[in-house]
């Protein structure tokens, strides 16, 4: 069977999700691409204006994805969860990309909660329902307790065996 051809897509302003989705890529064999906004986040106004971005469900402005993901079996998008809500330039990637989604799968870095509400909002733009989400606390990834529950999400994300036909 051909090993399944994945993408890990993801988008972090402080570093969290990127570790998450760099360990994801690395235990699938899997390719990475960064999503790249066109104006920075830096700071306590950046802060802020990802609140305002989360809370009115808009996107944000971004640079051109560096990978096709129609050339990809599975795509696994990632995201921090502002104010209960996927990032703006998650969005943006994702209403982007639609057309040319294969599967997903998603996952997501919280402070605390939201990942319901992020993961439906994700699944509701991307036109597609995931194979799997996952959720991880930022606390659980600045303590490296995250990694037995992202192997946990790798295991679901891997593809299934299909039983050759036995001659009679």
């Amino acid at each position: 069977m051909p090993q399944q051809r994945t993408l890990v897509v993801y988008y972090s302003r402080s570093g969290t999700t990127r570790k998450v989705g760099e360990a994801l890529a690395q235990m699938l064999g899997g390719e990475v691409d960064e999503i790249v906004e066109i104006r920075g986040r830096s700071g306590v106004f950046g802060y802020l204006r990802s609140l305002v971005e989360a809370r009115r469900q808009v996107s944000s402005p971004i640079g051109p994805e560096k990978r096709d993901p129609s050339a990809y079996d599975l795509v696994i998008v990632g995201t921090p969860v502002w104010a209960w809500s996927v990032s703006s330039p998650v969005r943006a990637y994702l209403m982007a990309t639609r057309e040319r989604l294969p599967d997903v799968a998603f996952f997501c870095t919280l402070g605390g909660a939201g990942d319901a509400r992020a993961f439906a909002q994700m699944q509701s733009i991307a036109g597609r329902v995931p194979r799997a989400v996952c959720a991880i606390a930022a606390r659980d990834v600045a303590s490296g307790r995250y990694r037995e529950r992202l192997a946990e999400f790798a295991r679901a994300l891997e593809p299934l065996a299909v039983a050759k036909p036995t001659a009679a």
